[in-house]
């Protein structure tokens, strides 16, 4: 066991609450499983679902400690007696968690970990796991991609999509499209990213202009995050055999009076999928395609982790505010 018996970490008062509920605590350092690192925490990544666990609205997996967060970069300092890998006491590492991110230090399995190339920044690493891991599981293991197919990522400038369109593009996709709530977006989206256009769900109707840009056919592969919101919609934008890959419900649960006749007409396969609540043997399946797929290229400069704001350890509170204004594009990081 360490000989540091407690650490910081962030907390909320009474077990869940607004932003403002966040506060440094000190808590134990998590025991190591004999499969697992203990990695001293330089920077953690902010998602969408720590806002929800803040909130007590997300269904958190067992194996997850109270702690929010679920990416990271930081140095092994200690590792199970059981731990497999080519993990060494020292190692410069990134990876993915169930949990337990927003602190100094993460009791991690190694299978989820992955060696930090020196050209990436902790604050880049940091930003990598859940966001490129979602994006490469929606594209290619449940979107079943394939060069000349084309993709639609709603939520254009969100940190998954902008991985996924980078990936998107690199695996040899004929069109990129995306949605997005305001101009300044799409241009990002278009100009700095590739796709190939994009449309404000705010001034346009989304679903008409990407007929028009398709000349009718609509696209193979949707990534959605929306849910009933855009259920019709994205029924009516699939191509022929075309894949809807719903990650998350931003715009409710709730359908109604909804023509399905599409699901027939195009044989459509519309799944949804989660990363946070599989075991680990999937999570370091989709680890290793994403050292595959995009680790070189993250390294090299081809992808790019693009980072809006980053913010110290004390100043959780402004962090979680300003992923709330959804004004962001790319990813808030927090260091220590």
């Amino acid at each position: 066991m360490s000989s540091q018996k407690t650490m910081r970490a962030i907390a909320i008062k009474n077990g869940k609450g607004p932003a403002d509920a966040l506060f440094i605590d000190n808590i134990p350092v998590p025991e190591l499983g004999a499969t697992q690192a203990l990695v001293k925490v330089k920077a953690f990544g902010l998602n969408r679902m720590d806002l929800l666990q803040r909130e007590g609205q997300y269904p958190v997996p067992p194996q997850a400690p109270s702690t929010l967060g679920v990416e990271f970069s930081g140095t092994i300092t200690e590792l199970g007696n059981g731990a497999t890998e080519d993990f060494k006491v020292g190692d410069e590492v990134f990876g993915l968690a169930y949990g337990g991110a927003y602190a100094e230090y993460i009791a991690v399995a190694t299978g989820m970990l992955i060696h930090k190339p020196k050209e990436l920044s902790w604050e880049e690493a940091a930003g990598i796991p859940e966001t490129w891991i979602t994006a490469t599981q929606a594209l290619h293991l449940v979107g079943a991609f394939k060069p000349g197919n084309s993709v639609l990522w709603h939520a254009g400038a969100s940190s998954v999509s902008i991985a996924g369109i980078q990936l998107a593009k690199a695996a040899g996709a004929s069109a990129i499209y995306v949605t997005a709530g305001s101009d300044e977006k799409i241009a990002f989206c278009v100009d700095k990213l590739g796709a190939t256009a994009g449309f404000n769900y705010r001034t346009q109707n989304w679903a008409e202009e990407l007929s028009k840009a398709t000349e009718g056919r609509g696209v193979d592969v949707i990534v959605d995050y929306i849910g009933a919101g855009y259920f019709q919609d994205n029924l009516k934008s699939a191509a022929l055999d075309g894949r809807i890959v719903n990650l998350a419900f931003l715009g409710g649960i709730k359908v109604e009076n909804v023509d399905i006749s599409y699901f027939l007409r195009k044989r459509v396969r519309y799944e949804g999928s989660t990363l946070r609540s599989r075991d680990e043997e999937y999570q370091r399946k989709l680890r290793d395609m994403v050292v595959e797929n995009a680790l070189e290229k993250l390294t090299s400069g081809e992808f790019k982790v693009f980072i809006e704001k980053v913010f110290g350890f004390e100043d959780v509170v402004a962090a979680h505010k300003l992923m709330e204004s959804n004004q962001t594009k790319g990813k808030i990081i927090c260091t220590i």
